[in-house]
């Protein structure tokens, strides 16, 4: 059965680019297998073309800010239209990285000591004071974040108190708020879940390896940066560990469809929870892709991706199942 399929990319967010590329990327792949599909840019001219396309199917492809945050989601589900990704609520949860560390804790899943911090409240009570109280409380160096967003844009790591005033003001002009957290020293490891059938399960662990050690931005998406291991070179046990986490993130949050749980993995072998993706990038060097090439292929992923949406025409109204986060991790 072939589809008609609206992809929605770009918008007026920080990762508009990358959007654009995971748009075109997947339009070219699932063209290939017959599918009718348009790109579009997400702006007043949405409802004239849903209305024109009449898709079957909408592809949402915002990285960051309303592609993320539920609101594209919200929108789609009063028009009616099957869409790829998870449910507004769960996409609440899953942006919000505060919002998801303090979930997903709360089931035995190790994350990172942290704070979040409003640009609101800098202003009201002052920066000096929350600096003094960040250096009494953390012990450098410490990651500095917008709390929420992706591709790594406004994510440093500060080892003084000067390097923290600056990391501070990056991550501001990315948000509203801003999260200090713990550095967990060890290996960076994506998991992405593939959801599509009544159970969701982890496509082989990808390790990055930046080779200046910074996995940021320009690392993520221009080739020759960073080095990438698939399956990631982890001990058997190490393996099971970071999928068995990767999944529970997935269900704790009530994702549906697709994830990406990005982890450190210590030098113990315990694996950390650093962010859950609600709408992975899809470009050459993006991490879902490699992993589901490795797993089968990454056309085939696509196809049931796009058949088990248009299957979940009443998915928005799901509610994360108390039930799949019995028996926590110890």
């Amino acid at each position: 059965m072939t589809l008609r399929i609206l992809i929605v990319a770009g918008g007026l967010t920080h990762e508009r680019d990358v959007s654009l590329r995971s748009g075109r990327r997947v339009a070219t792949l699932l063209r290939r297998e017959g599918h009718a599909v348009k790109v579009c840019d997400l702006n007043a001219q949405l409802f004239t073309t849903l209305s024109e396309f009449d898709p079957d199917l909408v592809w949402p492809l915002i990285h960051g800010s309303v592609g993320e945050d539920g609101s594209l989601q919200d929108l789609l589900y009063l028009l009616g239209y099957p869409y790829v990704g998870s449910t507004p609520d769960a996409c609440v949860l899953a942006s919000s990285k505060p919002s998801a560390k303090a979930l997903v804790s709360q089931y035995g899943v190790l994350t990172p000591a942290s704070v979040s911090l409003s640009q609101s409240l800098f202003r009201q009570v002052g920066a000096e004071g929350i600096i003094r109280a960040i250096d009494d409380s953390f012990r450098f160096p410490v990651m500095v974040k917008p709390a929420d967003g992706g591709s790594a844009l406004g994510i440093s790591l500060a080892t003084s108190e000067d390097q923290l005033r600056a990391a501070l003001v990056d991550a501001f002009s990315y948000g509203d708020a801003v999260m200090v957290e713990d550095f967990v020293e060890g290996r960076e490891v994506a998991v992405s879940v593939l959801d599509v059938t009544d159970t969701a399960r982890a496509l082989p662990p990808v390790e990055i390896v930046a080779d200046d050690g910074r996995y940021d931005y320009d690392a993520r998406y221009n080739p020759g940066r960073s080095r990438f291991f698939v399956p990631a070179r982890l001990s058997d046990d190490e393996a099971d560990s970071v999928k068995d986490v990767a999944v529970r993130v997935h269900e704790a949050l009530g994702m549906r469809h697709l994830s990406r749980i990005d982890l450190i993995v210590d030098h113990e072998g315990a694996p950390w929870f650093i962010d859950a993706n609600v709408v992975p990038g899809m470009t050459d060097t993006s991490l879902f892709p490699q992993a589901a090439q490795a797993d089968s292929s990454f056309t085939q992923i696509l196809n049931q991706l796009a058949y088990t949406a248009v299957d979940d025409t009443d998915g928005a109204e799901e509610e994360t199942d108390p039930a799949a986060l019995e028996n926590p991790q110890e």
